[in-house]
Formats: structure tokens, sequence, C-alpha cells
């Protein structure tokens, strides 16, 4: 099936599937209730007229299918990865959750039922709000159609593969390939495997395999018995854990879903780059592409120039609005202000300290300057330049008015939003002379 020969349905569960005996479903029966292990299936024409052994239902909070997807972008999270694949992403939840962690520059889904027509916009394109306010790093998100046992050399090197409810669909055949190609071929920093661990089966109202798809479900010791054969064979080491804790009373059954953590015991599997597959390593493209997308991001000179713009005119107006509000002197062809232009919320005590201490905005006639000096010590400002004055000048320059020396940015005082705000009496300008 993995194969890609046997009917088409995605690698993995996204999600427990209506049929499916995880908390969410209905069991087999189709009932809340269910029958157990060993009843009569059909004895009697309806739930009216006979009487059916019955199991409580087990239910997670968050459900377990979450659970699992938590699990992988906290991991994520920790280790800082950065090129992430998911084999039989399904509804693409996980790659959709995990596109939100800053350190996260590529993420691939590949699904053997994945189809072009459904992956032309929606939750994995960036939004609006991500036009607004680019990602520091770039991001490019591809969904592939493909099966977990073929090699394709775009997989190649990454941090991270997550094989989700997986490798319970594989059939003997497939389940014998997919080692040698996920960490022998791909040979990923990280693998995390999770499998239904079917020693947590007889809790559910029906004691079968949990979805009709599944060719096995292991116990614990089959499961770790594998994932250590695996392990040692490509150089892996793996810790065991789980999601779904059971109830009280039934701690020696273990978690819902058993979960392997492998990690290659060569070379960091945080430190790898974005890059073309090693040199050893052939281009071999079997995968079809079914959707791509790239995120805006200030590592693109477009939204970098125009976030620190827009950073820098926030900064400028809340100094000018200050200035206006405050008492100011006359110092020759300058109007200075008496007091502190330092916005009071949003910076910590050092930061405003610094800021107070740099050379001061002022107008000349109508025209309102803050010097570069200051401006580079808001800590937004100050981080998309790394303090670099000669960044900021050079990149201010070619969208804001500079003074003559370059050395402050130049703005009108009283600008339409200023005359509204004096037309309303919000602000009462006072000139000491």
């Amino acid at each position: 099936m993995a194969s890609g020969h046997a009917p088409q349905r995605p690698l993995g569960d996204a999600k427990p599937t209506p049929r499916s005996l995880e908390p969410g479903g209905t069991g087999l029966s189709g009932c809340r209730l269910g029958r157990t292990a060993g009843a009569p299936a059909a004895q009697c024409n309806s739930m009216d007229n006979c009487e059916v052994p019955s199991k409580k239902v087990i239910e997670f909070k968050p459900p377990v299918y979450e659970q699992r997807y938590y699990f992988v972008k906290n991991l994520v999270n920790r280790h800082g990865l950065r090129k992430i694949a998911d084999l039989g992403f399904g509804d693409a939840t996980l790659l959709w959750m995990l596109k939100y962690h800053r350190c996260v520059q590529y993420l691939v889904g590949v699904d053997v039922a994945a189809r072009p027509f459904e992956w032309g916009g929606g939750r994995l394109s960036p939004g609006v709000g991500g036009y607004i306010v680019p990602r520091e790093l770039d991001l490019t998100i591809t969904l592939y159609r493909g099966s977990a046992v073929q090699k394709d050399s775009r997989l190649c090197g990454f941090d991270l593969i997550t094989c989700i409810e997986l490798i319970e669909h594989l059939d003997s055949e497939d389940l014998a390939k997919f080692p040698e190609v996920v960490f022998g071929y791909f040979s990923p920093g990280m693998v995390v495997i999770s499998t239904p661990n079917s020693e947590f089966n007889p809790l559910f109202p029906a004691s079968t395999f949990r979805d009709p798809d599944h060719r096995f479900e292991w116990n614990r010791t089959q499961f770790q018995t594998w994932a250590l054969d695996v392990a040692k064979l490509y150089n892996y080491s793996v810790e065991f854990t789980g999601v779904g804790d059971p109830p009280a009373g039934a701690e020696h059954v273990g978690y819902c879903t058993q979960i392997g953590v492998f990690q290659k015991n060569i070379a960091k599997a945080t430190e790898s780059s974005i890059s073309e597959p090693e040199e050893h390593v052939p281009e071999e493209h079997i995968y079809e592409v079914v959707y791509t997308t790239s995120y805006p991001s200030l590592q693109q000179s477009k939204y970098f120039r125009l976030t620190l713009s827009s950073e820098s005119v926030k900064a400028i107006g809340l100094m000018k609005s200050r200035f206006l509000r405050g008492l100011r002197k006359r110092e020759g062809d300058r109007v200075v202000p008496l007091g502190s232009c330092t916005p009071q919320f949003g910076l910590t005590e050092a930061q405003r300290a610094e800021i107070d201490q740099s050379p001061k905005p002022y107008s000349v006639g109508e025209k309102f300057y803050v010097p570069l000096e200051r401006l580079i010590i808001y800590p937004k400002v100050n981080h998309l330049v790394a303090g670099s004055m000669e960044k900021l000048r050079t990149i201010l320059a070619e969208g804001l008015r500079l003074n003559g020396d370059q050395s402050a940015v130049q703005v009108e005082l009283v600008d339409y939003q200023t005359q509204r705000l004096f037309d309303e009496h919000l602000i009462s300008p006072v000139l000491e002379s």
C-alpha cells in the first residue's frame, strides 16, 4: 500500500477516522457502547430489545491525535529544528502547526493520496498578517504525492522526519523497505515514529484493530524490539515514550500511543542547513509536487526594507506626539523638548534611560527631526539592523527623507493626523521662549 499499488488513502491518520476506536470515534459497532470482545455480533434486530455488554468510553483531553502533534511541536521547539518532513501528512494539521515556529524554514509533507486540486491554497498559505509582519527567516512549504518507501533525494539530510501513525498501515513488504529508505537513504538527524500500543486496545469498546486499514498493531515489546534493531543497524539511538495516559488502575498497559524518538549518533541534527542533498547522493526525484508556497520574511530585501521603515515611522510618530504634548523651548533655530520624548510603555528602565541620554528630537520651522543615534536605540529598530548605524542610514535614505548631513530623519511636524489632534484639542502645544 505504501508503494502506491494499493488503495489510495493517506499514509497515517491525521486524526481518528469516524470508525476509529480511538477517542472521538464511535467504535466498530457505530455506537458509543460498542460490544465486548467475543460477544455475538448481531443476535437481535435493534438496540431497543437486546442487552449489549458495554465498556466505559475513554476520553482524552486533548484528543490523542492532538497530543501526538503537540509532542512533535514541543520537540521542534526544544531543539530549534529547521528542516522537517512529515510522511503521511493526511490533512496537513501537523505541518500547519509547525509553520508558526520561528526556527522552522522548510516543511515537507509526503502522502500517497495527496492530490493537486486539494491544495490550491488554504491554511498552509501565508495570510495577510504574514505580509504585514513578515517572519524573520524564510519558510517554504512543499507537499508531494509519493510513498514513504520511495527514495527521493529532495528528502535527504533533514533535521527531522515524522511518521505519525504510519507504519501500522504498511504491509510486510513495505515495512521491510521502510528503515532502509528513511534511516539509510534519507538519513535525517532525528526520526519520530508513533504507532498504536496494542496493550491499550482492551480498554476500548471493542478489542480489535483501531482502524480497518491497519495491517498490524504492536505491543510495547514488539515495537521496541523493532526500533532497537533499526537504530543499531543505521547508527541511531532511540528513546521510548508515548501520549494518551491510561485510566487509573490500568497503568500497566502503558500509553495509548507509543512513540520512538530516534537520534542520529553522528553529526548534530540541529546544525543541518537548507541545502541540496550531499554530493554522494545522486539526484533522484520520484515524488510529484502537488503544492508549494513561500512566506515573506526579513531575509528578503523588499520585506526587510518595508519592515524597517514601518518600525522607524512608528518610533518617530511616538516621539513627535510626545514632543507636541510637552513643554518646549527654543535653542537658536531649533525647538527642543524640555521633558522626555521617550515612550513610557514597552521599554525596560534601562532602555528608556539609554534613549533619554541620546540626542533629542527637535523641530525647525514646520519640520521635525529625529537623530539616527536616538532612533537606533529603539529595540525593534536596533534588532533589525543589528546595531549598524550605516545600515540604518542607507536603508532609510531610500524611503524616508534625511537632513543634509544624513544624521536625522525629517518629517512634517504637523501632518494630517497631528492637525486632527489639534482640531479636537487633544494636543495643545506649549512653547517656552
